[in-house]
């Protein structure tokens, strides 16, 4: 019989019988967790799967169908003898070798001489010696004619193990199996059974915890078939594998310049590194060190990519080149798309690429609620990637080369993310510079080494050479500063700061329009700044009737408002509309699928706005889009009012367009003022242009001494506030504002206000 041994590790439960210390077996009891039990518990449960039986509970005992059967073949006769038992097995197991017969025979006899020396009578004995034969028949026939060969046969047993069930466990053991039983809620209960445990060696784990709430076998086979498809997924796996940043020194450039084949001498690894620059060291040096770090990259043959602010999305090309389909499954969909990665020059780099792409999408489809299709998408951007810039990284490559992948402004989103973990799996250094310290760069991951300084600069392209550089003198870097430390969370705002706004339209009383209209709007109640963007708060009002009906005093109060921002219509329109629109013919080009194309109407031969500075086009666009999409005129989306919209806006006077060049938006804001003394509706171009400049940030007032719905006409719901300051008076004739007195004596109201 075979005698169990002491184990120097759980390793050698897996070596061959030839390869152990006097042939021995092993008979082991688990009783708590960590890391590397798990690891062996897979193993060792893939190998009793194959050459062995894997025990959940209980051993079931025999039915009656199973106990008719052996008093069919083997009748009901029992002797507590080697000969007899012998006899029976040779019989009721055929397949048992001599040998493998004969140890199982004194195994056998052994127990049941152990009963017998306890006081148990011989019906016990008999009962005992049935329920064995009857289990190495039903449970462990496919394992018996194994006994004793090189590779030995393995029961792994999950559960609290019974007493028949632990004295069939140490005839098998005694016969040639190795066992491992899983006890999860430790020895306690085994113990009763074998109280010095010396039929059985508990294993002491390095480390050891309770195990997890939901670990068990039925969970180790899920994990072993889903590796086995992951292996299958990845097919032949690369040579060489990644060593990233575990040789470097913190050095910054000096590590990344490091020739190769001084980085490392196991020729099992490649070494690269994953470092981030975030602010930068010298604001004087700083460029001129990222151009010479370039030069020296290049001088010693390293392949170099750059790339400035963001990785372009794919276009629609890159995304056709990619062959994909339907999916019901993450795993199938990448041993589909894993197709589209194509290295022909270099076998191993090929699988290389594999391997990383798949790691990490593997990785993110681990992420709860992860939708096949939207995982598709990122692994389509991956692939689209990989395919632009393997040229420029792995041309000509062979071990140990490194190439380098430059990223100045640091990652933006997810994708980005994915794509520079993937690279960092790959032959190369990633560099990510992030120098101005107000940006952000969400890479995170455990081999990423970060480097972080105090200063602070804007850079908007990095300085490989390729084109002009500019570096700043220390007299430019100080006037930066002082300008930060003056024009940020002060209340102070240099020359065009910001290129975004946001309107608000503000209610007022009519007496507040005369004190807020020549104000800066940084003075005005709800301005506010947040990141790039200013909140303008602007007055979009109408005013009703003449105040006490004192036609001179209203024509001089409207005379003060008549400041050099602002734009006086009166007696007539604002729009002529009988002058030749020349965007009309193209409005229907600017509009499609409920969107305006910003970029084809950049790029129109009519489009006449290209003269004003980039961030003031945008602005104008944004609230032209806005302008329809809330709807404000009647009619839109409604007959074509949409492109009548557009056509009108592009088409602004060259009056207001210098204005518009010139809007700050933190300071005086240009302003129309329209003055309506007739019967005359508002025209829709008016109105339209109206509505639009206060969504650009003017203020736009109209004076009706009538206060008829003469400007309403055209606007969806209440746009703007309506002052009603006193007799409606008629047929007035708007007069020559110069011959007009402006020292009206202030109301009361207005001397409060003003305080």
């Amino acid at each position: 019989m075979f005698e169990h041994k002491k184990l120097s590790g759980l390793e050698q439960y897996f070596n061959k019988l030839n390869g152990r210390e006097e042939k021995a077996v092993y008979f082991y009891r688990i009783n708590a967790y960590s890391q590397q039990v798990e690891d062996f518990l897979m193993q060792y449960y893939e190998e009793a799967r194959q050459n062995g039986i894997v025990i959940i509970g209980k051993i079931p005992n025999p039915d009656e169908g199973n106990l008719s059967y052996y008093e069919e073949m083997m009748g009901l006769d029992f002797q507590l003898s080697p000969g007899f038992i012998n006899a029976s097995l040779k019989k009721w197991l055929p397949r048992m070798n001599s040998t493998q017969r004969e140890n199982v025979t004194y195994a056998v006899y052994d127990v049941l001489l152990d009963m017998a020396k306890e006081g148990k009578n011989q019906n016990m004995q008999k009962n005992t010696y049935i329920k064995f034969m009857c289990w190495l028949y039903y449970k462990f026939e496919r394992i018996v004619n194994r006994l004793g060969a090189e590779d030995v046969p393995k029961i792994l047993y999950e559960g609290e193990v019974s007493q028949y069930e632990w004295k069939l466990l140490c005839v098998l053991s005694k016969a040639g199996c190795d066992i491992v039983l899983l006890q999860k809620n430790g020895d306690s209960k085994y113990l009763t059974l074998d109280p010095k445990g010396t039929a059985s060696l508990e294993y002491s784990v390095p480390g050891g915890q309770p195990f997890p709430p939901d670990f068990s076998v039925d969970k180790l086979a899920e994990r072993n078939i889903q590796q086995q498809k992951i292996q299958q997924l990845y097919g032949k796996l690369p040579a060489v594998n990644p060593c990233t940043n575990a040789w470097i020194k913190g050095k910054g450039l000096e590590d990344i310049l490091k020739a190769t084949y001084a980085r490392g001498e196991d020729k099992r690894f490649f070494y690269n590194c994953l470092y981030r620059f975030w602010g930068v060291w010298d604001k004087l040096t700083y460029i001129n060190d990222l151009r010479h770090f370039y030069q020296e990259l290049k001088g010693n043959k390293r392949q170099v990519v750059i790339v400035n602010k963001r990785i372009e999305p794919p276009s629609m090309e890159e995304i056709a080149l990619i062959k994909r389909g339907n999916y019901q499954s993450a795993q199938q969909m990448l041993m589909d798309l894993k197709n589209n990665i194509h290295f022909t020059a270099n076998q191993e780099l090929h699988n290389l690429m594999v391997k990383a792409f798949l790691d990490v999408m593997l990785k993110e489809a681990e992420q709860p609620q992860v939708h096949v299709n939207k995982l598709m998408n990122k692994a389509v951007y991956l692939l689209c990637w990989l395919k632009r810039f393997q040229s420029g990284l792995f041309s000509n490559w062979n071990m140990p080369d490194i190439a380098c992948f430059i990223y100045l402004g640091g990652c933006k989103n997810e994708n980005e993310i994915l794509f520079c973990k993937m690279l960092s799996a790959l032959p190369v250094d990633v560099a990510i510079f992030v120098p101005n310290k107000n940006e952000k760069c969400l890479l995170e991951d455990k081999s990423l080494y970060e480097l972080t300084y105090e200063e602070s600069l804007v850079v908007e392209e990095y300085p490989s050479g390729q084109g002009q550089v500019q570096i700043g003198t220390a007299a430019y870097h100080a006037e930066r500063e002082l300008d930060t430390m003056l024009y940020q969370d002060t209340g102070m705002y240099r020359n065009q700061q910001y290129q975004k706004a946001e309107s608000l339209r503000l209610q007022t009383m009519y007496e507040e329009i005369a004190i807020l209209w020549d104000q800066e709007v940084r003075f005005r109640p709800n301005f506010a700044t947040t990141d790039q963007q200013v909140n303008i708060p602007v007055l979009f009002a109408k005013v009703s009737g003449v105040k006490d009906g004192k036609v001179s005093e209203y024509w001089s109060k409207i005379k003060a408002l008549l400041t050099e921002d602002t734009i006086l219509v009166s007696n007539g329109a604002y729009v002529d509309v009988s002058k030749p629109n020349p965007m009309k013919a193209y409005a229907t080009e600017f509009f499609k699928g409920g969107k305006l194309l910003k970029k084809k109407i950049k790029e129109h031969k009519a489009y006449s706005y290209q003269v004003l500075r980039d961030e003031m086009q945008e602005h104008l666009l944004d609230k032209l889009a806005l302008l329809i999409e809330q709807r404000w005129i009647r009619g839109t989306f409604e007959n074509g009012m949409e492109y009548t919209i557009i056509a009108t806006v592009l088409n602004m006077e060259k009056d207001m367009v210098r204005r518009l060049q010139r809007f700050d938006f933190t300071k005086k804001n240009p302003k129309l003022i329209f003055i309506n003394p007739s019967e005359e509706i508002l025209s829709l171009e008016d109105s339209i242009m109206a509505a639009y400049f206060s969504l650009v940030g003017l203020d736009v007032v109209f004076f009706v001494p009538t206060g008829y719905r003469s400007v309403e006409k055209y606007f969806n719901g209440k746009v703007m506030e309506e002052h009603q300051i006193g007799e409606y008076v008629y047929d007035l004739q708007v007069p020559d504002f110069a011959s007009i007195p402006s020292n009206i004596r202030p109301t009361w109201r207005e001397r409060i206000f003003k305080r």
